[in-house]
């Protein structure tokens, strides 16, 4: 194995299906990847714990508990971006897997090239909260300036209000992530909020009118039908 081989990112696929564990191993490969494949619940955990991989692809269905089960074991003590792989494809599996603490959530069957796409979206995101998190942020004609708390559309400041700010703050931070409506009314409307989900809708909206050159066809603030939202550079 040569220097850059043994540097490419490692990614834990946790899946009992052989198949998938064959696509993967060539597909992850061929898009500069290392792979380590899991059969089982039990041995995913202890293979993340030994392996530390830079990602986990998660199947829900696993033959010793299922993949949301994973996810909290992990986040006990990881936050290692999570991409669930799963044929279940039902907005409740989604909401509950992403509200689970999952990055992301791609049904099979699935094109490998938006599986590449995805995972790398998800190991950009990781690095970016590392010590060195990036504070202003470029899409499109759009500059967003979390220090400054300062956004502008083609130079021009936009004026947003504290709610829209936090809202759209959140929402660049995690640049690349569906975000459920339930965690987007945490962190922008606290607790006490869980629920209106109509509040997102409104101030999505506004935020599109304001920052989106076309807003009946945004180009960065994404609606993931039935579950929630993702911000797009």
């Amino acid at each position: 194995m040569n220097q850059a081989s043994r540097n490419a990112p490692l990614v834990l696929v946790i899946d009992d299906e052989g198949a998938i564990q064959k696509l993967l191993q060539v597909a992850l490969g061929a898009g500069g990847f290392r792979v380590v494949p899991a059969g089982s619940a039990e041995e995913g955990v202890v293979a993340a714990s030994m392996r530390r991989p830079d990602l986990v692809i998660l199947d829900l269905g696993l033959p010793d508990g299922d993949g949301l089960s994973v996810i909290a074991r992990l986040r006990e003590w990881t936050k290692v971006p999570v991409l669930v792989l799963s044929a279940r494809g039902r907005e409740e599996d989604k909401v509950k897997a992403l509200d689970a603490g999952a990055d992301d959530y791609l049904v099979k069957p699935f094109g490998t090239g938006e599986l590449l796409a995805r995972i790398r979206v998800a190991l950009r995101h990781a690095a970016q909260e590392g010590p060195a998190e990036t504070t202003q942020i470029t899409a499109g004609d759009l500059l967003i300036d979390l220090e400054k708390r300062l956004v502008a559309r083609s130079g021009e400041e936009v004026h947003l209000t504290p709610i829209e700010w936090r809202l759209l703050s959140y929402l660049a931070r995690h640049e690349g992530r569906v975000l459920t409506h339930r965690q987007i009314l945490k962190e922008v409307w606290g607790p006490n909020a869980i629920g209106q989900t109509q509040y997102v809708r409104v101030y999505l909206q506004n935020l599109r009118h304001k920052l989106e050159v076309d807003p009946s066809r945004p180009a960065h603030f994404l609606t993931e039908a039935g579950v929630g939202y993702r911000f797009k550079l």
